[in-house]
């Protein structure tokens, strides 16, 4: 590595989101690693003093609502899509930053909502600057949207968007699709995907041409081991954790779980006595968390670190009822601290479990009712798997281990810096 390299990251936020949390953690293993990281954020809510932050309040709120106007307008004044959409249309020159401008390496994590615009990333290119993007979504390679869903139309010409279905003029994704095919053919720019699953649909996107980009996971911290603070005979409920940014997001799949308890409830009675589920996060209908058929504890939006420890360590099981995911950090975080991951094998999830070795992955069905006795199916075998506490305490000791050799801060930043060297 070169020394005092100079490594600029570019995020949205250092703490508001997925993908801020991990840039955030990424920035810290770098510095760790002997690299000056630090974050250019359009949104500085913690007080390190290696954040960055772009613009003025006033200038940040024009380049947002600048973009948002116009994607209102292209979207046919759909307030349903309007925040599915990104099209990079505006956004700050980030070489008037002195570090950027300095940098040896720029780092491209999540960009959008008036950050940095495709324009942008061009002018970066321009200044002969290293790129490494980072994906913790489809974007890079789609049009406009951030996950296709079932749509595939990314592997192709993103014409007629589903996402545009009231607009007028249907082909912004294809216009914003064409000028991304032109910014990347301007310079050197080294795809990241988080996990296998987005570096396969990236690969078969027409913006890569068939290159699969590198992937390396996000990093999670690690101190000491947790799992063993744990009394091994666990007594009284079995504890189910569910927690996302928005629990009501329709990608995290909230109906099927919610199924997945009533199916529990008459399926596995005996099961279903000793089960509570314990929910954190923002939910903007309250309603969508009714019907849930076990005991339920609501804890809301969590603050803090230390805080989503203890949720954690409270936790028996961890379920991701998810439709698709990159690579989702509750159940990483899950395993560090001995809750056992249920999830779907549809996504990211697949780089973190090993089936019925260190959690369970339950076969995806596009019949809702099935998909979810699969996931209950999960939760049974979780649950006498934590109810044995010799079966428990090897189940654990592999959880936590499979988690730390893949997902450690040294390791991601280790293959980051050997990226950089190979360039």
């Amino acid at each position: 590595m070169k020394k005092n390299i100079k490594i600029a990251i570019i995020n949205k936020s250092d703490s508001t989101g997925g993908a801020a949390v991990v840039s955030f953690r990424l920035m810290e293993a770098l510095r760790g690693a002997g690299a000056d990281a630090r974050m250019v954020v359009a949104e500085k809510l913690t007080d390190s003093p290696y954040v960055i932050s772009v613009g003025s309040g006033i200038s940040k709120k024009i380049s947002f609502l600048a973009e948002r106007f116009k994607i209102f307008v292209e979207n046919g004044f759909n307030r349903s899509t309007l925040f599915k959409i990104d099209t990079a249309s505006d956004g700050f020159d980030l070489l008037k930053i002195p570090f950027v401008r300095d940098a040896d390496v720029v780092m491209l994590n999540w960009i959008n909502q008036g950050l940095l615009s495709l324009e942008g990333v061009r002018r970066l290119s321009e200044a002969g600057k290293r790129i490494i993007w980072t994906m913790h979504d489809m974007w890079c390679f789609t049009g406009i949207c951030h996950h296709s869903g079932e749509c595939r139309r990314y592997e192709g010409v993103c014409d007629d968007c589903p996402l545009l279905k009231g607009a007028l003029d249907k082909g912004l994704a294809r216009r914003v699709q064409r000028r991304k095919s032109e910014v990347y053919g301007e310079g050197r720019i080294d795809f990241v995907a988080v996990s296998n699953w987005l570096a396969d649909r990236g690969e078969r996107s027409s913006l890569f041409g068939g290159v699969r980009p590198t992937v390396i996971p996000n990093a999670f911290p690690f101190s000491g081991n947790p799992f063993q603070e744990r009394n091994p005979e666990r007594a009284g409920e079995c504890v189910v954790l569910f927690g996302a940014a928005r629990l009501d997001d329709t990608v995290k799949g909230l109906p099927i779980l919610i199924r997945a308890t009533e199916i529990l409830s008459r399926d596995y009675p005996d099961v279903a006595s000793d089960l509570r589920l314990m929910t954190f996060g923002e939910a903007k209908d309250p309603s969508s968390l009714t019907g849930i058929a076990i005991a339920h504890t609501h804890l809301g939006r969590i603050k803090g670190a230390e805080v989503l420890k203890e949720v954690y360590r409270k936790g028996d099981i961890v379920v991701s009822t998810s439709l698709y995911e990159t690579l989702p950090g509750t159940l990483v975080e899950g395993q560090v601290y001995g809750a056992v991951p249920v999830a779907f094998a549809r996504g990211g999830q697949g780089d973190i479990i090993e089936h019925l070795t260190t959690g369970y992955l339950a076969w995806w069905d596009d019949d809702p009712d099935i998909a979810a006795a699969r996931i209950a199916d999960g939760i049974v075998w979780a649950y006498r798997a934590t109810r044995d506490s010799s079966r428990r305490g090897v189940l654990l000791r592999r959880m936590y281990e499979s988690a730390y050799a893949r997902f450690n801060e040294h390791t991601v930043a280790t293959r980051y810096l050997e990226l950089i060297d190979k360039g």
